[in-house]
């Protein structure tokens, strides 16, 4: 599991939300550090924000999807920005799954399960 956003406190909110759920857990800081760290790790699943500084989420996802070394990899986008025209963008690049914030963390568990293979748990 890759965790990428440049807010500490909502990268370390998803991050001990999935920790607590057994999941390996690795963070960036922004789209480039989140380019870097999936070429170390080789994570199944990434959270991607999308505003972020350097290098947005929206490049960082289609960089990922690009890279035959990251392509497979399952991508979460993230962000407050719910119109139609994002959800759609998003999609055109292939993520795999869209949440809006705030998110509830348990759907967020529920998609990172669905996404990495694993079976649905009652997280309630």
């Amino acid at each position: 599991m890759l965790v990428v956003d440049d807010d500490d406190v909502i990268r370390q909110l998803i991050s001990v939300n999935l920790e607590l759920e057994g999941f390996d857990v690795y963070t960036a800081v922004d789209g480039l550090d989140a380019l870097e760290r999936a070429r170390e790790v080789h994570p199944a699943v990434v959270t991607l924000d999308i505003m972020m500084p350097r290098l947005d989420g929206w490049d960082a996802a289609a960089r990922l999807r690009s890279d035959p070394e990251t392509a497979h990899v399952k991508v979460v986008l993230l962000s407050a920005r719910a119109q139609e025209a994002d959800i759609k963008r998003g999609s055109r690049l292939g993520v795999d799954h869209y949440l809006t914030k705030p998110f509830d963390p348990d759907e967020l568990i529920a998609v990172v399960r669905r996404l990495a293979g694993l079976p649905d748990e009652d997280v309630g």
